[in-house]
């Protein structure tokens, strides 16, 4: 056996040991700690389900590249995808077509930082192998913390219970010890907990709120009036863009990376208006004590890229001392 040969197997080895282990590693999960300065930006997308370019059912391919291109160029500090990054996490030529497609990002040396979804889950096993391959310093965490700067990104896998179980109670514990220097609390995973799609699929795609993601809403509400800190939530799952306000914590859905978008019948009372398939990504802008969140609207005609920004919203904390009330500070643009 040669060495090259040995080396691959021992690296098999050691990644089924870690994926084995996911459940008692996630217990205590990694603290990624970037060094980051505010003011800084970063993007949170999803949903871009990478798979064979040739293959335009599951995706959009030249809205995919179009966007990791427009993206890379900007050079945010990082990259957080809210899931579904593959069409099948277990298929390991939809990874290779994520190391190709996305060699801007490792090019601009932008770091990614990723929410399981329910396709990145095809064949968990296999799934959970390919995904940790990529991402190495998460350690086989399935749910992990970023902390940088004033803020705390929490990033959750909805494939498991939210408010319950060792990610539950991983999750209540950081909520409840968020440092005094800290003004934003991101959350990041990938079915939202609200939402104007539905099952019944009238527009031709969609997905209803769950109650898992529900009760998760509840708490972080029930949380936020006592909190200077702002929570903010990021989610995908829906091919769309939503925006939310409900309790004091903003909910964004951002599922426009490429994966086939979908109109959807939006509530009277939501903030956001469109009835347009809106391929985005969001351009989050850190400062202190306040942050300013873009929809980065991505429309092809004819081969020619139309950027628009049809929302943009600035969220502001309360002064140092004291906590937020029920009221969002969010200011239109």
């Amino acid at each position: 056996m040669t060495i090259k040969r040995l080396g691959s197997v021992i690296s098999a080895i050691l990644m089924a040991f870690v994926v084995g282990s996911a459940t008692l590693l996630a217990q205590t999960p990694v603290e990624l700690q970037p060094a980051l300065k505010t003011p800084f930006t970063f993007v949170a997308y999803g949903d871009s389900r990478f798979h064979d370019p040739k293959d335009f059912e599951p995706a959009n391919p030249p809205v995919r590249q179009a966007l990791v291109n427009a993206i890379a160029a900007i050079h945010p500090a990082f990259i957080t995808f809210t899931g579904d990054i593959v069409y099948n996490g277990n298929d390991v030529n939809d990874w290779k077509v994520w190391d190709s497609e996305t060699a801007p990002f490792r090019d601009n040396h932008i770091p990614v930082y990723p929410a399981l979804g329910n396709h990145d889950l095809h064949g968990e096993k296999d799934a959970l192998v390919n995904y940790f391959q990529r991402f190495p310093d998460l350690k086989g965490n399935r749910f992990y913390s970023v902390r940088a700067a004033n803020m705390l990104m929490l990033v959750l896998d909805s494939a498991l219970d939210e408010t319950s179980g060792p990610q539950g109670d991983w999750l209540k514990a950081k909520l409840d010890t968020i440092p005094a220097n800290v003004d934003f609390v991101f959350l990041m995973f990938h079915h939202p907990p609200y939402t104007s799609s539905s099952d019944k699929k009238m527009f031709g795609g969609g997905h209803s709120a769950r109650s898992s993601e529900q009760n998760l809403a509840k708490m972080l509400e029930a949380r936020q009036p006592n909190m200077r800190a702002r929570i903010v939530v990021f989610s995908g799952h829906v091919h769309n863009y939503e925006r939310h306000e409900h309790g004091g914590v903003t909910y964004f859905v951002t599922g426009g990376a490429g994966a086939h978008a979908y109109p959807i019948e939006r509530a009277p009372d939501d903030p956001f208006q469109s009835k347009e398939i809106n391929y985005h990504y969001l351009l989050v802008e850190v400062d202190r004590g306040k942050l300013t969140v873009t929809m980065n609207r991505l429309q092809l005609d004819g081969g020619k890229e139309i950027w628009t920004k049809p929302d943009s919203v600035m969220i502001t904390v309360p002064t140092a001392g004291t906590t937020s009330d029920s009221n969002p500070r969010m200011h239109r643009k």
